[in-house]
């Protein structure tokens, strides 16, 4: 008897355990369900699509077609409504159910609302979806001034989005500078001074009280919580997700801000895995609980989690380091790892457009953001992979052109 895969979500990590379940078990049942009208499409490239730089076409990875050819049954705009651990079924909106043998949830999130007024007003965008760029894009044609709100990696993408469709843009920003947890003033000026050029002017030490509507219900400006007003007929939020896990609620899977997992992706919760942004995965190289939305991550978590599904397979742990690349400004901007974390820094400027930090915790290199020159990553990806105590070594690691034997050497790697 064929085993029955059901994986509820298409973005990169359900997509990616389909693909490797089908790869392992050419008998087996797959079936994807998703609550988005399309099939799986590049997140990253979706911020070039609502820039105006690329057309529809080179966005999508996987055309219905491809689902077809795999004998994958993809069902587009189902949304998930109840899982019962026991019966192995799953309900859906329409008052389907599925039986499964074993389940992967890769829901990833919501984009989270800011809790003020108006905060749903037509014209306020929130950008995850392909659905979100179109809108995006199309009303960035028709607006002159736009506000954005989310001083992270999601916000600056926004940030963009207004340069390229030459809008006079307000970034309000909670702190005082740019991604606060994981740049100092000095990298973030870096960022700053890009985003001025580009005509998006940085406001610090500042946020959204409320927005301000016109009759119809469309935003046409935001009040600060000094009461500074700021006009702006296209607003942009990205201040995190709200992970898709309601439908999980009684299920007895162990919930902490997503979904709970260890190294294999495995839930606590019998013939259950997960997948992708909601994880709240076991980090063997932290040895602790950690979470990453990454694509890469995603990719990776999918495939371990398709892996592990497969009867008789031979069990694989998820054991990465992750990187996320910002590409729009004439320097590149990379972050790897865990930047955010750690007790313990070293940064270096080393020219107007360059600029390297990286954090430790416990001795270990966790993470670091690299400005203007990424071309000593995979060095500090080893090292991490290596779980090396290298935090007493940070002038080597600071040099522009890192000898990562001198490093190893006076670092010698765990015992096993």
């Amino acid at each position: 008897m064929s085993t029955s895969h059901v994986i509820i979500g298409d973005g990169i990590a359900g997509a990616s355990a389909a693909e490797t379940i089908r790869e392992a078990d050419p008998d087996a049942s797959v079936t994807v369900l998703t609550d988005e009208g399309e099939a799986l499409y590049n997140r990253i490239l979706i911020k070039e699509f609502a820039k105006g730089k690329l057309p529809e076409a080179p966005i999508s990875i996987h055309e219905p077609e491809w689902y077809d050819e795999r004998d994958i049954d993809l069902q587009l705009n189902t949304h998930v409504t109840d899982i019962d651990p026991d019966a192995h079924e799953i309900q859906t909106h329409e008052g389907d159910t599925y039986e499964y043998d074993k389940l992967l949830v890769a829901t990833g999130g919501t984009p989270a609302q800011v809790p003020v007024e108006n905060s749903d007003a037509d014209g306020i965008h929130h950008f995850w979806t392909f659905q979100d760029a179109r809108g995006i894009r199309e009303h960035a044609d028709e607006a002159d001034q736009g506000i954005i709100v989310g001083a992270g990696l999601l916000g600056i993408d926004l940030a963009a989005v207004c340069a390229a469709q030459e809008i006079d843009a307000k970034y309000l920003m909670r702190g005082n500078r740019w991604w606060r947890y994981a740049l100092s003033e000095e990298g973030a000026e870096i960022i700053h001074e890009a985003l001025e050029e580009n005509g998006v002017e940085p406001v610090f030490e500042s946020g959204v009280d409320h927005f301000e509507v016109d009759d119809d219900g469309h935003v046409t400006g935001a009040v600060d919580p000094d009461g500074n007003h700021y006009e702006g007929e296209w607003a942009g939020v990205a201040i995190g997700l709200d992970f898709n896990t309601e439908f999980l609620n009684g299920t007895g899977l162990e919930l902490d801000d997503g979904v709970v997992v260890d190294e294999y992706m495995q839930t606590n919760v019998e013939d259950i895995y997960a997948a992708g942004d909601l994880t709240q995965f076991y980090d063997t190289i932290l040895d602790s609980q950690a979470q990453n939305g990454a694509w890469g991550s995603a990719k990776e978590q999918g495939s371990v989690a398709g892996t592990n599904m497969v009867a008789d397979a031979e069990e694989k742990e998820f054991r990465w380091v992750s990187s996320y690349s910002i590409t729009h400004f004439d320097f590149p901007f990379l972050s790897f790892g865990h930047p955010t974390r750690g007790d313990d820094e070293a940064e270096r400027k080393y020219s107007d457009s360059e600029w390297r930090r990286l954090a430790f915790e416990d001795g270990q290199l966790v993470g670091g953001v690299l400005i203007g020159d990424l071309s000593q990553q995979s060095a500090f990806k080893q090292l991490i992979r290596e779980e090396r105590q290298v935090a007493d070594k940070k002038e080597l690691l600071l040099e522009k052109e890192v000898d990562l034997e001198e490093v190893k050497a006076q670092t010698p790697a765990p015992a096993e």
